[in-house]
């Protein structure tokens, strides 16, 4: 192609190119940090897509004068109080959090390393939670936080005194495991029985007939006519699934044979509604969403039902 003909296109290349140039890079650490806000690397993952699909329809009026990164961060970063605010958790969080927004200086006696406030932070209202993750874990400035969540350099000190004292405050125990609703339980255990059989027709009829599937970085449409289950079919690497947990919450873990050996690759989650499948969302093409978890299960007696 003729260079000419190229640059002729105008600044919005060069936005698209920049944009282009910067997600490979930037998008496991967005991930990190929108799973550990909202306190699900799945939801994490959810909000990073919509994140960069509300940044690529506004690119044309960005301006390339400023860095992309921050700007992506900032529009997860909303997009996460958003998805706090849908769940109630901001409400009551921000109604113990009400405080004088005075700089207390923090206690150095007992610092915790960044890879235990990652998974301590949900105990934080989201102000403090976002300020206590950019500053310790992204090593972001107080100039840098206050301008991305949209404050002031003295509340985001005052946020940080509070949640960094909340967390020394804290024992040290992991959380526990979500409650699993028995029918739930069973309608994924049939999903993954019918998955591994290769039983499309028997899958489609745990869902309702308007159930939605997101393939992640790929396809989004109905579940029950999608080429989904067809590529699945064709896949030339051994695959099977399992039910199991990440992070406490009950998943289908999909797992890839390299070597003879069977190692978890991915994740999906299947969203139920009245004993009925509603959504499947799978992971498949974001091996990072399974990387970034805290904790991954696979039931054991997955192992009984591959050797059959």
């Amino acid at each position: 192609m003729d260079d000419s003909v190229f640059e002729s296109r105008g600044p919005f290349d060069a936005r698209y190119l920049a944009f282009l140039e910067t997600i490979p890079q930037l998008r496991p650490r967005l991930h990190r940090y929108c799973a550990r806000m909202t306190g699900s690397v799945m939801d994490g993952e959810d909000i990073v897509q919509e994140t960069l699909f509300q940044a690529y329809r506004k690119l044309e009026t960005f301006d390339d004068t400023r860095d992309l990164t921050p700007w992506l961060f900032r529009i997860a970063h909303n997009r996460c109080i958003d998805l706090l605010r849908r769940r109630k958790v901001r409400q009551q969080a921000e109604a113990t959090a009400i405080q004088p927004e005075v700089y207390l200086p923090p206690d150095p006696a007992e610092p915790i390393p960044p890879q235990s406030i990652e998974h301590l932070v949900l105990a934080l209202a989201p102000r403090e939670r976002a300020c206590v993750l950019l500053k310790d874990v992204f090593d972001y400035s107080l100039e840098e936080i206050a301008a991305l969540i949209d404050s002031t350099i003295g509340a985001v000190k005052a946020a940080l005194s509070r949640g960094r004292s909340k967390l020394a405050s804290l024992p040290r125990q992991p959380a526990a495991p979500r409650i699993r609703k028995p029918e739930s339980s069973r309608l994924l255990h049939l999903y993954v029985e019918r998955f591994n059989l290769r039983d499309w027709d028997g899958i489609r009829e745990l869902a309702t007939a308007d159930a939605r599937l997101l393939v992640a970085d790929r396809y989004t449409g109905p579940l029950t006519s999608a080429p989904y289950f067809d590529r699945y079919q064709r896949s030339t690497t051994p695959w099977r699934m399992a039910t199991g947990t990440v992070d406490g919450q009950p998943v289908i873990i999909t797992l890839h044979q390299h070597n003879g050996q069977w190692a978890p690759h991915s994740i999906i989650r299947a969203e139920i509604e009245d004993d009925r499948i509603v959504r499947v969302v799978d992971y498949l093409h974001c091996p990072w969403v399974l990387a970034a978890a805290a904790s991954a299960d696979i039931d054991p007696s997955w192992r009984a039902a591959a050797a059959v």
